[in-house]
């Protein structure tokens, strides 16, 4: 049986149940990996044109969906086996109702002495609504996904006039603490590329930390690489007004960064296209129908659910998810011969 102790918030902690040796969740390429990004939810209320169809996709019915106790036991166990990064994602994971005792959950599985860092991805339609709640459960801080500062370009992107939802949505995350704030933002040729030094300003003025993201061969629209913005065009850009730094010290990060006219403030370039940085990934994904996957960009999955309803131990279950961490590859091959488009969306993956 696993002990329980109170934390600083009066909270109970629930202790590893398995002692699990540091080595299993390293690959053959010595990449120990220690984030895991977990989808609670494919769903999402807005039709981002990049993403998915105006009519949705087929969802998951519910009871495919992993339970609060399920999600709770996952990261359990990966926390057991040297994972510090939570990521939780959808689709939308504000869409659904028990995302804070989700949050709750896992953030018991950090200490004063052996902290977590709990994130969530939002489009922030529905983040007014939750930030306290939220920060109260031990939310660590929060990623937003925000294409453009213009109302009707964003209607005309997501098929939905939300934009004024999403800005409150910001403000009521700054106001309960939830820092640092990050914007994503996608950056489509002929969509959105003329907003870059608008969406630098604002980023500066309300203190986020932005992040452009080179588009990627996911989800909805045809995909080409000779016509994405690449990291290179989008330094050049922002250079033409703000003199920048860059960062040292990137490690298993997902974006390079630099400082903006010295900083403090920064931005960054998620660059998986034009820069890969799978050499240095620490990162696994669990799908909200409960499928282990080691990379963004291939449809090799492991099944934990069936095992976790059919009276798998945990050990059991980390054995099987070391196996797969232990398999796989060095690298995505996007441009490279062989590269297949994975099956399943981004939505359905987890963002």
């Amino acid at each position: 049986m696993e002990e329980a102790e109170p934390d600083q918030r009066g909270r109970e902690v629930v202790q590893p149940a398995v002692n699990l040796p540091a080595a299993l969740f390293t690959d053959q390429y010595g990449r120990r990996h220690r984030s895991l990004r977990i989808s609670i939810i494919d769903k999402c209320q807005l039709r981002c044109t990049y993403c998915m169809p105006a009519q949705g996709l087929p969802w998951l019915p519910p009871a495919k969906l992993l339970r609060v106790a399920e999600i709770s036991r996952l990261a359990r166990i990966a926390h057991a086996g040297g994972v510090r990064d939570f990521r939780i994602t959808g689709g939308e994971p504000l869409i659904r109702r028990d995302v804070c005792e989700i949050v709750r959950e896992i953030a018991t599985l950090g200490t004063a002495e052996d902290p977590i860092d709990l994130a969530l991805t939002t489009n922030a339609v529905l983040l007014d609504k939750f930030a306290k709640d939220l920060k109260d459960a031990g939310l660590s801080r929060i990623n937003v996904s925000l294409d453009t500062l213009r109302p009707e370009r964003f209607k005309k992107l997501t098929l939905r006039d939300q934009l004024g939802r999403v800005f409150a949505g910001l403000a009521s995350a700054k106001e309960v603490g939830l820092f640092p704030i990050k914007l994503n933002t996608l950056l489509m040729p002929g969509v959105n590329e003329d907003e870059i030094l608008d969406l630098v300003d604002y980023a500066r003025r309300e203190g986020f930390e932005l992040r452009f993201i080179e588009q990627m061969p996911l989800g909805n629209n045809p995909w080409n690489g000779s016509t994405i913005i690449t990291q290179v065009e989008i330094l050049e850009k922002i250079a033409e007004k703000h003199v920048l730094t860059e960062v040292p010290g990137r490690g298993s990060a997902p974006a390079a960064t630099w400082y903006v006219d010295g900083g403090p403030q920064k931005i960054g370039v998620i660059a998986s296209v034009t820069r890969p940085f799978c050499g240095g990934c620490d990162r696994l994904r669990l799908t909200a129908d409960g499928m282990l996957r080691t990379c963004l960009f291939s449809d090799r999955e492991t099944d934990l659910v069936t095992p976790l309803r059919s009276g798998a131990s945990d050990l059991e279950i980390a054995q099987l998810m070391g196996l797969a961490v232990h398999e796989k590859e060095p690298g995505h091959l996007i441009g490279k011969a062989g590269f297949k488009l994975p099956k399943r969306g981004m939505s359905a993956i987890g963002g």
